[in-house]
């Protein structure tokens, strides 16, 4: 992978310290690899111990559902890293069902907590070191897809329609602090977990079938795709953006 460096021919993020959720496979992994590209050092995590997770970061196994999962990553970061400069939420995710009196009760619940409590109950732990520092940069994970509102993931989406309403008034918050919040939102991406969520969303009998329209741009996105805007955030030359979100989705979900 070609280093990314900036215009004094240094890697631009070196001496920063970041933590990935999710970063051992697909958009996650393509995250940790270009921010460690960068001169980086990145803790990364997945709920199980993995072989897949990039060589170089640090690997950590964390559930970042619960409350007592966010406090053990948090001081993971401080042991490992020292403390966290740059925080990118891409933990996620959810099962498709039949429509929305199908979704369980309790798969409302993990869809909340792992697509948006993860976030807030991680920022609340972390984002306390970045205003000491008057330095950070937090980045979450959204979808394309919350546009669109398909009803197999009703659950899904309303988790993270609440997360970037979330990013949107704690960019505001920590704004004075010089910690900028921004979201990404990707559409279809080429990833192990984004196949297997469509091959379950294709075996469905009932509800609306899947849109398998090729994105303007003539591709499905790729996970490199994602985290080249992913790492544009993170880097000075997004010192002036803070409070959007960004959708990376080869013009998938027009927006008005």
């Amino acid at each position: 992978m070609t280093t990314i460096e900036n215009g004094s021919g240094t890697r631009e993020l070196a001496g920063k310290r970041a933590l990935v959720t999710g970063g051992s496979r697909g958009i996650g992994a393509a995250v940790v690899r270009q921010l460690l590209d960068a001169g980086a050092e990145v803790l990364t995590t997945a709920r199980s111990a993995t072989s897949t997770a990039p060589v170089g970061a640090t690997f950590v196994e964390a559930d970042v559902r619960t409350r007592a999962g966010a406090e053990a990553l948090a001081a993971a970061a401080q042991e490992v890293l020292g403390g966290v400069d740059i925080l990118v939420h891409n933990a996620g995710g959810a099962a498709p069902h039949a429509g929305a009196a199908a979704i369980p009760d309790e798969e409302w619940q993990d869809a909340l907590d792992l697509n948006f409590l993860a976030s807030v109950r991680l920022d609340s732990l972390l984002a306390p070191g970045m205003r000491e520092r008057r330095s950070g940069v937090i980045v979450h994970v959204s979808s394309a897809a919350v546009t669109l509102t398909p009803p197999p993931f009703l659950h899904y989406v309303a988790a993270k329609v609440a997360l970037e309403a979330y990013s949107r008034g704690l960019a505001a918050e920590l704004a004075p602090f010089g910690i900028r919040v921004n979201t990404v939102s990707p559409g279809r991406t080429a990833t192990p977990g984004g196949e297997a969520t469509r091959e379950q969303w294709a075996r469905l009998d009932a509800g609306p079938g899947q849109d398998t329209t090729t994105p303007p741009l003539g591709r499905d996105g790729q996970p490199d795709d994602i985290a080249h805007a992913m790492l544009f955030l993170m880097s000075d030359r997004a010192s002036w953006l803070t409070g959007s979100n960004f959708v990376v989705d080869g013009g998938e979900f027009p927006r008005g």
